[in-house]
């Protein structure tokens, strides 16, 4: 069934256009709510955000819905995706709200949403919520006896301060480390540089200036030119950088140079299994992942297991198959012993643990694999449906044949964005160029043709 609302990562879109609207949010928030309100008990919902200045409109109309169905609505204010996640099962609550369009511009923003287990909805649950909010909501809505109360709690950030700390193995400080930070002017502008500055380490930060619009603004872990200079000017060891939410993050080495997520997986991966900590023998990435890591793990005698694209088809995979070690190459880290969605700093603080422990820099332990050439390109698209065409579909035919067993070919719509992602990877980069190239020309094409 086509979805109407949701795409891979919760309900996303430009502020104030439709489906990102205060109207939408309020009747996702009485749509939910009528789904969770299933007991006697006083039923309660976490609302977290980011930094966004639409935040505050998509919040106060959030808890209207909540409130009319029902639940009583805990505020958390500016705190990272993975904190909601953590606080909804910690303040037992029936459901946990982000708000937040995480790695995106500030213009846009959505909705994640989680269980009572801190995990994100399934499929099933997801498409229950659309059908109620197509439906007449009027019914669901709670006498007037059994209004929700609404309140902000300030405190509880230190619960998720604490919870980050505790992931540092016990015999690892930061003491003797420069550590600098991006927090993307985002979620984790408070949080992040405390939790390592209690830790011990040295902590200089940037990113960490909101004001409504500056939020991924030329910083953060898609933008990480900013903590690149930042870490040769302060002559740092390591350099953090997260995103809007900060559920995901990309390391800068000493040198300054980019560290992607599927390195920090090969780092956590090989960590864990000489610790006897990993499970399912090996670890989870998406068909995203570069070929070398693959390559590394198989050396390692670890397995990569692939799933689609979205961090919760990586969660879904991990807990079904008994993996507490999965993640994607933009970042996003799940480590299932301390979470269950991808958490930025966390994954971060595995790192550190590491190159304390080996007493290495970190662009050492970081180069785990040299990664297979691989070119990922955008073709924007309004309308339509560009894959199914038959030119399209016999020039994809044609490149598949080509590669064979030589190299891996991933096309696919976003799941956030009016976007067709074409990527390719293999040995021989010039054959790459030349095969993304010709796709995204014909793609482009069908397109303009349309």
């Amino acid at each position: 069934m086509t979805r109407r609302y949701f795409g891979t990562d919760g309900i996303r879109g430009q502020s104030n256009i439709h489906p990102m609207t205060p109207d939408l949010a309020m009747r996702v928030g009485i749509a939910v709510g009528t789904i969770f309100r299933n007991g006697n008990h006083r039923h309660r919902v976490v609302i977290g955000k980011d930094t966004r200045l639409s935040g505050y409109m998509l919040e106060n109309a959030m808890v209207a819905g909540f409130t009319a169905a029902g639940l009583d609505v805990f505020l958390l204010g500016p705190i990272p995706t993975p904190a909601v996640a953590m606080l909804t099962r910690s303040l037992r609550a029936d459901v946990g709200v982000m708000i937040s369009a995480s790695h995106n511009p500030y213009e846009d923003n959505g909705i994640k949403l989680f269980g009572p287990d801190g995990y994100k909805l399934s499929d099933e649950l997801e498409m229950r919520i659309e059908d109620l909010l197509d439906s007449d909501l009027h019914s669901q809505l709670a006498k007037s006896g059994d209004i929700g109360r609404a309140k902000r709690v300030e405190g509880d950030i230190y619960r998720y301060i604490e919870h980050v700390k505790r992931t540092l193995p016990r015999d690892v400080t930061l003491h003797g480390l420069r550590v600098a930070i991006d927090c993307a002017n985002g979620a984790a502008y408070k949080v992040a540089p405390l939790a390592l500055w209690e830790l011990g380490a040295e902590v200089v930060t940037i990113g960490n200036e909101p004001n409504g619009t500056n939020i991924n603004l030329d910083c953060g872990s898609t933008s990480p030119e900013a903590l690149q200079k930042k870490v040769h000017e302060v002559r740092a060891d390591i350099g953090i950088a997260l995103d809007g939410d900060a559920d995901r993050v990309i390391i800068v080495d000493e040198r300054g140079e980019i560290v992607d997520g599927d390195q920090l997986m090969a780092v956590i991966a090989e960590s864990w299994a000489e610790d006897q900590k990993l499970k399912g023998g090996g670890i989870v990435a998406t068909v995203m992942s570069n070929l070398g890591l693959e390559r590394f793990l198989n050396g390692k005698g670890l397995d990569l297991a692939r799933t689609k694209v979205g961090d919760r088809y990586v969660v879904e995979h991990m807990r079904t198959h008994d993996f507490n070690v999965g993640g994607e190459q933009s970042g996003h880290i799940v480590l299932s012993d301390f979470g269950t969605t991808g958490d930025g700093l966390v994954a971060g603080l595995q790192v550190l643990a590491r190159a304390k422990r080996l007493g290495r820099p970190v662009s050492e332990i970081c180069r785990r694999f040299e990664p297979v050439p691989q070119l990922l390109k955008n073709v924007r698209f309004q309308g339509g449906k560009p894959l199914e065409d038959v030119i399209v579909r016999q020039a994809i035919a044609d490149a598949e044949a080509e590669l064979a067993a030589k190299g891996r070919l991933v096309i696919r719509p976003s799941g956030t964005e009016p976007l067709i992602r074409v990527m390719a990877e293999g040995d021989d980069r010039g054959q790459i160029e030349r095969i993304v190239d010709g796709l995204v020309g014909v793609i482009a094409n069908v397109r303009n043709a349309a």
